[in-house]
């Protein structure tokens, strides 16, 4: 059986010397692999049309035996440059990455978690890497995952809880105009991390690099 999506690619790792395992995300069938056969080879169709964070329409042969269908045709849409270009913005996809996969089942219809993340690459390749950016990634997600902090019980200074709820509702250009103080960002950074080690059992991989990455791009000295 085929079948066909528009997918981001979040990891990309060799399964023979010519063929790839692609992992996708699609708001059709949420997270799901592929591999794609012969994609190392430059004769390969494939060829530069898939790495990490690549978005594209694919079709696919849908395994009856595993969760690993095989990769049939791309069409490639974005690739997202800008995120190859510096180390804190590829941090900052990364960790969004590592914290979807640790949150969402395979296979699981995920369109709401998709839109969130194809906003968000494309909102990093637009601006530089900072705390409030990837703060706002992980109260929306918080939030489409049904885990909402709750405004109201955060204990978070008024401020801080201000910040919290204009990051977590509003768009991501409004949310990266706010200037936060030393304080208001440590506040908010420590609270998130509780919480997600409370309600996903660990923090999600990468957090405190990404963190520490785009404190120091958002740095004046810098």
């Amino acid at each position: 059986m085929t079948g066909s999506a528009t997918g981001l690619v979040l990891r990309a790792r060799p399964l023979t010397e010519t063929s790839l395992v692609l992992h996708w995300l699609t708001p059709e069938f949420g997270r799901m692999a592929t591999v794609a056969k012969g994609a190392r080879r430059p004769q390969s169709p494939f060829f530069g049309k898939v790495d990490l964070f690549y978005l594209a329409d694919l079709s696919f042969h849908r395994s009856r035996r595993s969760d690993l269908h095989t990769l049939r045709e791309v069409g490639l849409r974005e690739t997202h440059p800008a995120l190859r270009q510096n180390m804190d913005r590829l941090r900052l996809a990364a960790y969004a990455t590592a914290f979807i996969e640790q949150a969402t089942e395979t296979e699981t219809p995920l369109p709401d978690v998709y839109e969130l993340l194809r906003d968000f690459l494309a909102c990093l390749c637009r601006q530089p890497a900072s705390p409030q950016l990837l703060f706002a990634f992980e109260l929306k997600l918080l939030r489409e995952l049904g885990l909402d902090p709750g405004q109201a019980e955060t204990g978070l200074a008024a401020g801080t809880k201000k910040i919290a709820g204009i990051l977590a509702e509003k768009e991501w250009e409004t949310g990266l105009r706010l200037k936060l103080t030393g304080a208001q960002t440590t506040e908010l950074g420590r609270f998130l991390q509780g919480f997600l080690g409370i309600h996903l059992n660990r923090v999600p991989k990468g957090r405190a690099a990404a963190l520490a990455g785009a404190m120091d791009a958002d740095s004046p000295a810098r």
